[in-house]
């Protein structure tokens, strides 16, 4: 599941709208919009302040790939 469906589907759990999320998250209720239409490339900041008020964590992957020659 990406971000935007995992972020609107606890945030419908939760019985928020889209602007409770937005005032509690300190974000502009377009920002909230734009993420969960899958639109922009959201700050980790961003991200993070959601994710707090969803009471959801961020869970870092990182894939390094070293090509040898």
């Amino acid at each position: 599941m990406n971000l935007q469906d995992t972020m609107k589907e606890r945030r419908k759990t939760l019985s928020l709208s889209q602007n409770d999320l937005a005032e509690m998250a300190n974000l502009s209720l377009a920002t909230i919009k734009s993420i969960e239409r899958g639109k922009g490339n959201p700050s980790i900041v961003t991200v993070s302040k959601i994710m707090d008020v969803l009471g959801m964590e961020i869970i870092y992957r990182v894939r390094n790939t070293i090509t040898e020659e």
